[in-house]
């Protein structure tokens, strides 16, 4: 199966380099990373093993993409689907985002379910679905799980039928509303209590909502069954193993002591000086963490100097100004370690390597200023 697999990638590879072969030159894609001979032919492609995953390279906002979708090539009985594309790209930026329909799209613009699939049911490899089972394999386990039916006039209307579904051009999925904060009560006896700050996670720590809901469905909300309690926002009681509720954490915390998070009581959010010893002042609260650690999972440890992150600071193109205080004449051409001892921007300005009779903050080096936020 995933021999056949690439063989759809491959094919639909060289259809598109063919018409664009300037673009796929550049590509830089080397033979032998879909090929496991030097000299592949249409009989024998020589294709490698690939996983499906991670294969799309086209990648839109669901605003970006068309409201609606006419599915009408297999017409004989039913009338065109109208399927509702916008909603369920912004449904699916939770869980996989494009690659949840568009699993085998190559380089290029975005593949129809079609350049794969035949129309016909005739076809000498069944390990391919055609067009209408495609459609079906994608669509119909969602369906199912919400509306627990699988009644085809949910989606199809008979040719003849007065009935008319309804209008959803230019609908958006309703608003996901975010909670700030998670707390579980685990089983775990040396520590029951688990608060999980979504807002540090999706805010400051940079994490989107693939790494932790890629394997939620949509019945997780629209059960139709458990409609009343998705309306009421009360609280659902989840039942998992212990690898399954901490396999989306273990990405990040996987070498990290239980009693980081298994504590006897609810915890507050994030704070950098209690973790870190370093209180973020005004410029730096509101950053990501990515900002000043990096895009990896683990966040090093930072020498607090400034240069450490601001590595053009020189003396004479700093802008006193945006801190609040703007220098007078007699301070301006000083260098910054004759007040900030060492280099040490944590702890407040010395004046004594001067001044006998002046301290800060009561006495300041020049006027305040009104910081203007970007």
């Amino acid at each position: 199966m995933k021999r056949v697999i690439c063989g759809i990638i491959i094919f639909s590879t060289l259809v598109f380099a063919q018409n664009n072969s300037k673009n796929h030159s550049l590509q830089k894609i080397n033979c032998k990373t879909c090929h496991t001979c030097d000299v592949p032919t249409k009989q024998n492609p020589c294709l490698v093993e690939c996983p499906r995953t991670e294969m799309v390279t086209v990648h839109q906002s669901a605003e970006q993409g068309p409201d609606v979708i006419k599915i009408d090539k297999l017409t004989n009985k039913y009338l065109p689907v109208s399927f509702s594309h916008k909603t369920h790209a912004q449904m699916s930026e939770m869980s996989g985002g494009c690659g949840n329909c568009h699993h085998f799209n190559t380089v290029g613009p975005i593949l129809a379910c079609s350049d794969c699939h035949s129309v016909e049911r005739k076809r000498e490899d069944v390990s391919k679905p055609d067009l209408q089972a495609a459609y079906h394999r994608q669509c119909i386990d969602c369906h199912k799980e919400w509306s627990h039916s699988t009644d085809c006039n949910s989606c199809h209307l008979q040719k003849g039928s007065t009935i008319t579904k309804k209008e959803t051009k230019g609908k958006d999925h309703p608003k996901i509303n975010e909670p700030e904060k998670l707390i579980y009560e685990t089983n775990y006896n040396k520590g029951k209590i688990v608060t999980f700050f979504h807002n540090d996670h999706t805010k400051l720590f940079g994490a989107d909502c693939v790494s932790c809901h890629q394997n939620d469905n949509c019945t997780r909300c629209h059960d139709t069954k458990n409609v009343q309690t998705v309306l009421s926002n009360i609280p659902e009681k989840i039942t998992k193993s212990g690898s399954q509720h901490h396999q989306p954490c273990f990405k990040c915390h996987a070498n990290d002591e239980c009693s980081s998070c298994h504590l006897d009581k609810p915890t507050g959010p994030f704070d950098h000086k209690i973790s870190t010893g370093w209180a973020l002042n005004r410029f730096h609260e509101k950053l990501e963490c990515a900002k000043c650690h990096g895009t990896n999972n683990k966040f090093a440890k930072l020498d607090n100097s400034c240069v450490s992150c601001h590595k053009d600071f020189a003396a004479g193109s700093f802008k006193h100004e945006i801190t609040g205080l703007k220098l007078d004449e007699i301070h301006i051409d000083l260098d910054c370690s004759d007040c900030h001892l060492e280099n040490n921007f944590v702890n407040k300005p010395d004046c004594s390597g001067c001044h006998d009779d002046k301290s800060y903050p009561k006495d300041k080096p020049g006027s305040l200023v009104k910081i203007v936020k970007k």
